[in-house]
């Protein structure tokens, strides 16, 4: 049954999104915590009991949550991921990406992204970031592989350090797509963007950041 706005808190949104004792949880529980949000997994929920706190956030009904530091991963969330379900394969999908974005960056800015709890929660910060499109595109996806080698830095376990990894070797490979296309090409059919060749090379290919179950995909 969909939820009204007015009735939703950011706790609520965060119970929903993040798992109890996701940090300490077994390799294969956290797989499919990242299988599942990055693939689709979610939609369904978000569909069904999120409709509403999507819409009210991207109408700015919700912009209070920012206040704190679990409101504001709230808010990104319901910014950056609910649209990507709620409206899978249209525009609206990427419709909330520079605001989400600007609110990653001063999050991280501000405090709130140190005061996550875990590598986790603070992960959909740096796929947020890497989501907008942009002049500053490169020099944002700079930032986030500079979060991404502080996991590493900071992991007290090899089983972090590999989590941490891989969101490092994403970061980086989106970069390169970004750095050669200016943009996520694989959004041109659904924006009604002309690609270039090479674009449509690389799109015929299939090989996108975005099917891939680990962090920070597009």
């Amino acid at each position: 049954m969909a939820r009204r706005w007015q009735d939703v808190s950011p706790d609520e949104i965060l119970g929903f999104w993040f798992p109890d004792g996701l940090a300490s949880a077994d390799e294969e529980t956290i797989g499919a915590f990242w299988h599942s949000r990055m693939q689709g997994g979610m939609d369904e929920a978000i569909i069904r009991q999120y409709p509403d706190v999507t819409r009210a956030a991207a109408e700015g009904r919700l912009d209070h949550w920012a206040e704190t530091a679990e409101g504001r991963l709230a808010l990104i969330l319901v910014l950056d991921q609910f649209p990507r379900s709620l409206w899978r394969d249209t525009p609206a999908a990427y419709g909330q990406d520079i605001k989400g974005c600007r609110l990653a960056l001063e999050g991280v800015a501000n405090g709130h992204y140190a005061a996550l709890p875990d590598m986790h929660h603070k992960q959909f910060y740096i796929i947020c970031i890497s989501h907008c499109e942009g002049p500053d595109h490169l020099e944002r996806m700079d930032k986030c592989i500079r979060l991404n080698e502080d996991f590493i830095a900071c992991a007290e376990s090899a089983k972090e350090r590999g989590f941490a990894q891989q969101g490092l070797d994403q970061g980086h490979r989106v970069r390169g797509i970004i750095e050669r296309f200016g943009r996520h090409p694989h959004r041109n059919p659904v924006l009604g963007r002309i690609s270039t060749l090479a674009e449509q090379t690389y799109i015929d290919a299939g090989d996108f950041p975005h099917v891939r179950s680990d962090p920070s995909g597009s």
